[in-house]
């Protein structure tokens, strides 16, 4: 427990200063002896002491009331600022072709894809770290984009999704429509704000970060809605996306490479990247796409806000209740059951 104006305790003792100095020097009848009322019955005068007894614990009551003693109880809540990402993963007919991995052998675009997508999301132990607690949905595109999974929580069954990933081989359905799919997941983050979509989801604090990260081969050449126009969408609604082009080592010398050594296609990827807050890296073989998923691992983690609460309980009440009911008692048997004649 402690006092709001501790030095107000210094008046403690006034009260009983007062009555006892009252005592002192109120004016009483002087009398040569005693003797004669020795043997006359004491009777409620034995209680005289009380009503002034009572006035001064209402009074030094008073005092710790004005005091104003609080009890207070101090707590630290951890939270974590979630991250929403949408995973845009290109399945038309080019990811069927081969690219490197470390031990020499090859594997198509779209195994090493689904490898590297299903390790970002559930960490492998080394170079990423998962990415429990985040809201993450997939949209896949060839000349359509799909949704396959909306912004969920269950990552178990978004692993199964992206295991089960393939080509799209339908003839009249190839092509690359990574604009529909950057539009689709862009509607998708700013449906988080609609309290429906967040009670659904058990979304209790903010959103921190909204992202998309695309992985295409190609150039967008289908669908409605172009990249840069989905890029404007994305920009007003607060998401950054995250593109990654993958092409061969002739178009593609390192993951960092120049605007100069870009070609057109991934000169479009570029401009939304940057135009969102974003980045574009390129990708060639496992090694060089595993990096640059472990490098926007690092960039979007969530962050654990720390937050202390104090809780202040007034107890000023207890005392002064307590005082004004001894007080109204004093008053009450002075005025009655030991009233005196001045």
């Amino acid at each position: 427990m402690n006092f709001v104006w501790p030095w107000l305790l210094l008046l403690l003792p006034l009260p009983a200063l007062v009555t006892w100095f009252n005592r002192r020097t109120r004016s009483s009848l002087r009398v040569p002896s005693l003797e004669l009322w020795e043997d006359t019955p004491v009777g409620r005068s034995r209680y005289l002491w009380l009503p002034p007894t009572l006035r001064v614990a209402a009074l030094t009551l008073t005092i710790v009331a004005l005091a104003r003693p609080q009890v207070g109880s101090t707590y630290t809540t951890q939270a974590s600022e979630g991250i929403a990402i949408q995973l845009l993963v290109d399945v038309s007919s080019s990811m069927g072709m081969e690219m490197e991995l470390p031990d020499q052998k090859q594997k198509s675009r779209m195994e090493v894809a689904r490898e590297l997508v299903e390790r970002f999301i559930a960490g492998d132990g080394d170079q990423l770290n998962g990415r429990e607690g985040d809201l993450l949905g997939l949209v896949t595109f060839a000349r359509y984009a799909d949704t396959r999974s909306p912004l969920t929580l269950g990552h178990g069954a978004l692993l199964q999704l992206v295991r089960a990933l393939e080509i799209q081989e339908r003839p009249n359905e190839d092509g690359t429509a990574y604009g529909d799919a950057l539009s689709i997941a862009a509607a998708r983050l700013q449906q988080l704000d609609d309290p429906e979509i967040r009670e659904r989801n058990s979304l209790e604090g903010e959103v921190s970060s909204r992202v998309i990260i695309l992985l295409t081969d190609g150039e967008n050449n289908s669908g409605q809605h172009l990249p840069v126009e989905a890029a404007g969408l994305a920009k007003q609604w607060g998401c950054r996306i995250y593109c990654i082009s993958l092409g061969d080592r002739l178009n593609s010398s390192s993951s960092t490479a120049t605007t100069a050594q870009l070609t057109d296609s991934e000169r479009v990827l570029e401009h939304i990247s940057l135009e969102t807050g974003g980045l574009f890296r390129t990708a060639y073989d496992f090694d060089s796409l595993l990096a640059v998923y472990s490098e926007v691992d690092q960039l979007e983690r969530s962050r654990i806000v720390t937050k202390q609460y104090s809780r202040i309980t007034e107890w000023f009440w207890l005392p002064l209740a307590i005082g004004l009911g001894l007080l109204g008692s004093a008053l009450i048997v002075e005025a009655t059951w030991l009233r005196t004649v001045p």
